[in-house]
């Protein structure tokens, strides 16, 4: 039985582990917190407080596994939150655990087009802020240890949706400056990694993008909330606020991830919206 370490037991992480052990893995979870862990005590498989940045926990909580998946979540933390986490908390892990196979949880943010064009693995991903950087350098790190690297669209899926959310808060409108929102259900990213585990022997060194068939205009996505909840939206008077993943404006290719059988459930917004999100949300 294969075993598997997922660093990062929040929304992704939590449902990996569960769709892991589902399918036979003998999985270990961790969580930053006693708190965290706790709340998932009942789960059949452990769960242990153990934060990634403490170099000394990660080491005496060694144990041999197969696959170590690094997916733990900055919260919207800062520059140095993102250093601790995702590069340092890299470096731990495969210091302490250097015969598994890495697979770690990045982020399509890296790619800074914003010509509406189509990016893959293999375009620039040359990201202009600090945090992008950091990601980057992680990546390059995993890589380097023949590790795997999934970049991840915008995460969307059961009670969760930054265009729903946003829209209910009254802050959703019709933008003046259109952009392509590239998304992911977590599902279709939990069935991702079960397929790159699964795969593994194939796939060292290389990087996925992780993302929907279609990627969505942001004004579409809005548009398309007030048709189905019969709310009225209002016109951009001028978009000056810093968007949380820039400006960036591309459509992101999962050609590649396609190509080792992966098939999204969720292949756009449309689909995630009608039969996972909002029924989530009570509609």
């Amino acid at each position: 039985m294969p075993r598997i370490l997922i660093a990062g037991c929040g929304y992704v992480g939590e449902a990996a582990a569960d769709a892991f052990h589902e399918h036979g893995w003998e999985v270990e979870g961790w969580t930053a917190t006693v708190e965290s862990a706790a709340k998932l005590s009942e789960r059949p498989y452990p769960v242990r407080a153990v934060d990634v940045t403490d170099r000394s926990a990660v080491s005496n909580a060694s144990n041999e596994f197969d696959v170590v998946i690094h997916c733990v979540s900055s919260r919207g933390g800062d520059e140095e939150q993102y250093r601790r986490l995702y590069l340092e908390g890299a470096e731990n892990l495969l210091r302490a655990f250097p015969r598994a196979t890495f697979l770690f949880a990045s982020s399509t943010s890296v790619y800074a087009q914003t010509d509406g064009s189509v990016v893959d693995e293999f375009s620039p991903a040359e990201p202009p802020r600090a945090k992008g950087k950091i990601l980057r350098e992680t990546e390059e790190l995993v890589l380097a240890a023949g590790g795997i690297v999934a970049r991840l669209g915008g995460i969307h899926g059961p009670h969760r949706s930054f265009f729903l959310s946003r829209f209910l808060e009254g802050a959703a409108f019709v933008a003046q400056k259109d952009r392509l929102i590239n998304q992911i259900h977590r599902d279709d990213i939990v069935s991702a990694l079960l397929l790159l585990a699964d795969r593994r022997a194939d796939c060292r060194g290389e990087i996925f993008n992780v993302v929907a068939d279609r990627p969505v205009k942001a004004n579409a996505a809005n548009e398309w909330l007030s048709s189905h909840l019969k709310r009225p939206l209002v016109l951009d008077s001028g978009d000056t606020g810093q968007r949380k993943r820039g400006d960036s404006n591309k459509q992101v290719s999962n050609r590649k991830l396609r190509a080792l059988g992966w098939e999204p459930r969720y292949p756009d917004f449309e689909s995630a919206m009608t039969e996972s999100i909002l029924p989530s949300f009570g509609f």
